[in-house]
């Protein structure tokens, strides 16, 4: 990701990192969150979501972004089962200066599985330097 909200690029997409859905973690998972749900049908929609949330976080650390403002738009696709690796990525989708020292950033963010399958995707706004 560019160093400054000028060097950003509508368009651009940018790799958010992989994760595999650890079985152990998804017993866990769903026994704290989800009563009801079995592993012979995947991960849940709140597990898909944390994942997603993971690799973003990871992803952002070095980038110039100073607040997150939204995450709207949320879509999940499928539950992937155990050990299936969920590929992140982001595409910028739009840019708006704010002032001289900030602009805002929108962008697609998307998971798929192990077949380039679409699992789960947002958008986002963030703010982030110039």
């Amino acid at each position: 990701m560019p160093a400054r909200f000028d060097d950003i690029e509508i368009g651009q997409v940018v790799p958010l990192g992989a994760m595999a859905v650890d079985p152990d973690a998804l017993a866990t998972f769903i026994s704290a969150f989800t009563p009801g749900w079995t592993l012979d049908r995947g991960a849940p929609d709140a597990m898909v979501y944390a994942i997603w949330a993971k690799l973003d976080a990871v992803a952002h650390t070095d980038w110039p972004q100073t607040k997150r403002l939204g995450v709207d738009a949320l879509r999940w696709m499928r539950n992937p089962p155990p050990g299936e690796l969920l590929r992140g990525r982001m595409t910028v989708m739009a840019k708006d200066p704010v002032g001289e020292d900030k602009g805002i950033v929108i962008c697609q963010h998307d998971l798929l599985d192990e077949a380039g399958r679409l699992v789960f995707s947002c958008l986002t706004r963030g703010v982030f330097q110039r």
